[in-house]
């Protein structure tokens, strides 16, 4: 039982170019007779008001306010100038843009209103009150400037932010005609045919939406803006396939393009495709090997993938080339760790410094490497210095254990009871408590606080499992067993141990049906646990007692070679020898059976 307790317990991207255009204000100076030069007379900042100069004047202050950054000067100088100059339309709406840009909207919204008062024909004032009364939630004010006395949209921007608002409020069906409106009316606006595609996508319509997306490519060819709104749309109904296929013809125009690539990769990820990722990406790694994001996710996949080797020299590279990045070290010792390369794991790993983000996670790396190699005091006291950098529940589970499977049982039970004294009815702590007492073969005891987990939560999927492998192990109550192990299952079904749970409970049940009249009833459950345990095999990825269970299964089919090959297996994988004492037995028996020699070397393992 150990075992349960131990393992149980780019999006769219691109280069946007932006061009910004400054613009430089100069101010002239009258040529004067070189011997009537004189200094320039001294500017004052404005604040005074000048009656004896004209508007202009406080206009040349406004500008040069604003260019600095003084919006509040600015203000105060075109309301001078309108003070001198009240039929100005355009002072009231420099003055409205300003309070706008400074939140204040009330006073926006009145300087543009007497703008256009003035000038009803500003088509460009029309469009900016407008946009103030969408701010302002004035529907009826938004209707009246934007359309004209026929009741239709003044022009194009003012069709677009017609459809915006109504697509805001949820009027699809009006948004939609105003789209298709703008791209009848000008078909060569891509915003008309972005407006059209929105509308569509909303309602339901995809199909609609990529035909007219479809459109736009046709008279905007190769924008990359159409390309990211198709593959989102393929994206938002869950066509990851279809979104890779965008991304492939965006490829085939501008090959190498790193968004672009990027974003192929994330959906192949999507998909399940590592394979596909790892080439997506190794491309992306040798057209921008400056990358340093790309070469750690690269690692990563390749890792996922078993591609051990390939990771670690990339990582390898990587460090050599940036040593304090300690990333790569850290990535670097969990590749190595994986690899059963525990000492130069080791050494990666305490490259991290203390002051690093991923410190602590590298040190608990370190604790594991350490346990798994059967140093079980200097694995505690890592785990005990994580305690004080990062004190977390789980690091306490931890320790208790530790200190369990290091003669001190009874320091374990108290780490734990101390919580159960805070939070009586904390059923993580009661289940951990079951673990140590399994640790300590109190099995009773273990399975008495089992059941004080399920009283505080019938749904907890570990304490059903361990109470359903418990009573299998043991023959006992299988018919139970399995309702609890099935329970634990649906609760949690891509659990690797849970599935080698019930496939060792259907080869228990088997057992005594294999001879006599039920024999097919047996071979039936046999096949069952067959499909389980395999299941199991492949989602732990490699567990011994798993293997051995394989093997067992096989062994009761009479298959004595495909036996032989898991029980062989299991030894490789480090077995935990208190819960498998008879696997090497089984193994040496085997081998001699099958004239294989005097029986397989035992592997060293500290795993207990």
């Amino acid at each position: 039982m150990i075992k349960r307790a131990a393992q149980r317990g780019f999006r769219w991207g691109g280069c946007a170019l932006a061009a910004c255009v400054v613009l430089l204000w100069g101010v002239g100076c009258a040529s004067r007779p070189p011997t009537e030069m004189r200094p320039p007379p001294a500017f004052d900042s404005g604040r005074v008001a000048r009656t004896e100069v004209g508007p202009e004047y406080d206009v040349l202050v406004a500008e040069l306010a604003a260019r600095s950054g003084d919006l509040q000067g600015s203000r105060e100088a075109y309301a001078r100038a309108i003070v001198k100059d009240p039929t100005s339309a355009a002072l009231r709406f420099k003055l409205a843009r300003l309070a706008a840009q400074t939140e204040d909207f009330d006073v926006a919204v009145n300087e543009a209103e007497a703008g256009l008062a003035l000038d009803p024909n500003d088509l460009d004032g029309r469009l900016f009150l407008g946009r103030l009364y969408r701010v302002t939630r004035n529907s009826a004010g938004l209707e009246a400037v934007l359309r004209d006395e026929a009741g239709q949209p003044i022009n194009g921007a003012a069709t677009l932010l017609l459809f915006q608002v109504y697509l805001e409020q949820g009027r699809l069906g009006e948004s939609l005609t105003l789209a298709e409106q703008l791209l009848a009316d000008e078909p060569d606006n891509l915003s008309a045919y972005m407006a059209a595609a929105t509308a569509y996508e909303r309602a339901g319509r995809v199909a609609d939406a990529e035909s007219t997306l479809r459109q736009a490519l046709l008279a905007h060819p190769n924008r990359f803006v159409i390309y990211a709104r198709l593959a989102r749309i393929r994206r938002a109904t869950g066509d990851r396939a279809g979104e890779s296929e965008i991304y492939e013809e965006v490829l085939a125009e501008y090959p190498g393009h790193y968004g672009t690539l990027v974003s192929l990769g994330e959906a192949q990820i999507a998909l399940s495709d590592t394979e596909g990722a790892i080439q997506t990406y190794r491309e992306i790694a040798d057209l921008y090997p400056g990358d340093l994001q790309v070469v750690r996710r690269l690692a990563s996949l390749e890792f996922s993938a078993g591609h051990y080797e390939e990771a670690a020299a990339r990582l390898q590279i990587a460090l050599a080339q940036h040593p304090d990045h300690y990333e790569f070290s850290y990535s670097l010792g969990q590749v190595l760790r994986a690899m059963g390369q525990r000492q130069e794991a080791s050494e990666y790993l305490v490259m991290v410094p203390e002051n690093h983000p991923l410190f602590v996670e590298s040190r608990l790396q370190l604790a594991l490497l350490l346990e798994e190699s059967g140093q079980l005091e200097e694995a505690l006291v890592e785990i005990e210095r994580l305690r004080v950098l990062r004190p977390h529940r789980s690091l306490d589970f931890h320790s208790a254990s530790l200190r369990a499977r290091t003669e001190d049982f009874e320091g374990g039970v108290a780490l734990l009871q101390g919580m159960l004294d805070v939070s009586p009815d904390d059923e993580e702590v009661l289940y951990q408590l079951g673990v140590l007492y399994g640790i300590e073969k109190n099995t009773e005891q273990a399975l008495i606080y089992m059941q004080l987990v399920l009283e505080q939560n019938p749904d907890n999927a570990q304490a059903l499992n361990y109470i359903g492998y418990t009573w299998a192990e043991r023959g006992q109550n299988l018919d139970e067993a399995e309702q609890l192990i099935e329970q634990a299952v649906s609760l949690a079904p891509r659990d690797g141990y849970i599935l080698d749970s019930l496939g060792w409970l259907y080869a228990q049940k088997a057992r005594p049906l294999l001879q006599g009249k039920r024999r097919q009833e047996g071979l039936e459950l046999l096949d069952r646990a067959l499909e389980q345990l395999t299941l199991a095999d492949e989602l732990t990825g490699g567990d011994p007692v798993v293997s051995e269970h394989l093997g067992d299964v096989y062994l009761m089919l009479d298959q004595q070679k495909k036996a032989l090959h898991f029980y062989e297996q299991a030894a490789l994988q480090g077995p935990r020898m208190d819960e498998q004492p008879d696997l090497f037995p089984k193994l040496y028996r085997l081998r001699r059976v099958l004239g294989d020699g005097e029986g397989a070397a035992r592997p060293e393992t500290g795993r207990q």
